[in-house]
């Protein structure tokens, strides 16, 4: 599973960030940081992600399967 992130629709809500604090990051300017960037959701962080990703307000997070 890995998480495509949309960084022009990405607002820095930081909903994901409160959901998942060790997958997203925003820094002090709203802007989004994903640890995974280009890679596989390891196992033990998948459903952090999935969680995180699914609460984006503006949907700049895609789940991929």
């Amino acid at each position: 599973m890995r998480i495509e992130v949309d960084q022009e629709r990405c607002e820095g809500h930081g909903l994901c960030e409160e959901r998942a604090p060790q997958v997203f990051t925003l820094d002090d300017e709203g802007n989004l940081s994903y640890a995974f960037d280009g890679q596989d959701v390891p196992a033990d962080r998948v459903d952090e992600a999935e969680s995180g990703a699914v609460v984006c307000p503006v949907a700049a997070l895609k789940i991929v399967r």
